[in-house]
């Protein structure tokens, strides 16, 4: 059985940077394309970024140079590293995994076949 339990989530001004974290257990992150999406309320839930079993890694266009994707191996875990967060951008994040054939990076929503239960951003602007 996989799971993945993120946090790292809470009060964050806008500017400032945050990390966030997402434990898988079960299978090891190396099986998996792995990514990060997040969810305001009332709005489809939106791609952020994503790495492939590889490694190689994948942004949306808004968090490019400020987002970076990672893994860390010996802990099994996946990591967001947010800076100059803004303000709109203080939503429920998730992570997810797929078990991928192609060893690319994943970015659709309905590609995935693992989800956290996601992780509250908030803060004043």
């Amino acid at each position: 059985q996989v799971q993945l339990v993120e946090s790292g989530g809470g009060l964050v001004q806008t500017g400032e940077s945050l990390r966030l974290s997402c434990a898988v257990s079960g299978r090891s992150v190396t099986l998996f394309a792995m990514g990060w999406f997040r969810q305001a309320p009332g709005k489809e839930r939106e791609f952020v970024a994503a790495i492939s079993p590889r490694e190689s890694t994948a942004y949306a266009d808004s968090v490019k140079a400020r987002f970076t994707i990672f893994r860390d191996v010996s802990k099994n875990a996946l990591y967001l590293e947010m800076n100059s967060l803004k303000a709109e951008e203080k939503d429920v994040y998730y992570c997810a995994a797929a078990l991928t054939l192609n060893g690319r990076e994943v970015m659709r929503v309905k590609e995935y076949d693992y989800w956290g239960q996601g992780t509250q951003i908030n803060g004043s602007s």
